[in-house]
């Protein structure tokens, strides 16, 4: 739940930070979301309409669901700004995946780099808002396995075992 509640909160972020920087560059709506949507949900597209339910959807519905991985990220002891850009590279390369698998999009190095320029940072909004909420709400429950490990000795050694069960 806390994952859940963090990518909302990160995906409502991005969205805003999105509507700002439209109305301040004049740049239109993406429907790449929706339309990947409904090619991977087998459902119709209608040229020259909009998907404007599928995309919100589908920009709500990842952040959401992606931000159940940064909460089991920071459940670990996987926390602050270095998991919140592996999570921003997860992020981008689940959009990814999805964009290029059903045709809708294409690999991020043949856009116009304005284009990329744009996505990489409100991405980047994401996750690392997604990272503070998911990292505040696993703080409740103490450092994480992984944080528990590593505070046995600073740095790797190969002596240090893993932590009691």
């Amino acid at each position: 739940m806390n994952g859940t509640g963090a990518g909302l909160v990160g995906v409502l972020v991005m969205t805003a930070a999105e509507r700002l920087e439209q109305r301040r560059t004049g740049r239109p709506d993406s429907h790449v979301p929706g339309r990947t949507l409904l090619r991977l949900a087998g459902l119709p597209e209608r040229p020259g309409r909009q998907p404007v339910a599928a995309n919100l959807a589908m920009h709500v519905g990842q952040g959401v669901l992606l931000g159940s991985v940064r909460g089991v990220m920071a459940a670990a002891g996987l926390r602050g700004p270095w998991a919140s850009a592996m999570f921003w590279a997860l992020r981008l390369t689940n959009d990814q995946i999805l964009e290029n698998a059903t045709g809708v999009g294409a690999p991020p190095w043949t856009w116009p780099r304005r284009e990329l320029a744009v996505d990489l940072a409100h991405k980047a909004v994401y996750a690392f808002t997604t990272g503070l909420v998911a990292d505040a709400l696993a703080a409740r429950e103490g450092p994480g396995p992984g944080r528990r490990h590593a505070n046995l000795r600073a740095g790797r050694h190969e002596n240090v075992g893993p932590i009691p069960r």
